[in-house]
């Protein structure tokens, strides 16, 4: 079941990959039909789009319910319960209580000091377009 805050969290990574896809360049000029192995030496031998060694580029957020517990990464649940990560497993028997489950963090996301305009200044200052 997808609770407001994990969608909300859904939109916010939408519309910051939307913004990051709005600033790439349409211009395909610098495609060429050259064939590539797969293999590093081919690769290396790639021309460089034009706008790879003038644009700054590189803002990416991931923000969800895997940041209420502050916690390592997004891959949280993952080290949780899939990998069984020991200090991830004594971290939650150590804060929360038994039987607690990913799903109950949802309600504590609330995004109380999400202030987008912030983000946005932010984003600006460090030369987003």
């Amino acid at each position: 079941m997808v609770t407001g805050a994990m969608a909300l969290a859904i939109l916010m990574n939408l519309a910051l990959l939307l913004l990051a896809a709005s600033s790439v360049t349409s211009d395909a000029s610098h495609m060429t039909s050259a064939h590539y192995e797969p293999t590093w030496p081919s690769l290396d031998k790639r021309p460089l789009p034009p706008w790879f060694d003038e644009a700054k580029f590189g803002i990416f957020i991931t923000w969800g319910v895997f940041s209420v517990p502050g916690f390592r990464s997004e891959w949280f649940w993952d080290r949780w319960q899939g990998r069984k990560d020991p200090s991830v497993v004594s971290f939650m028997e150590k804060n929360y209580r038994p039987g607690f489950t990913y799903a109950d963090f949802a309600s504590q996301f609330t995004a109380e000091f999400y202030d987008p305009a912030r983000w946005a200044d932010i984003f600006e200052a460090a030369g987003a377009k």
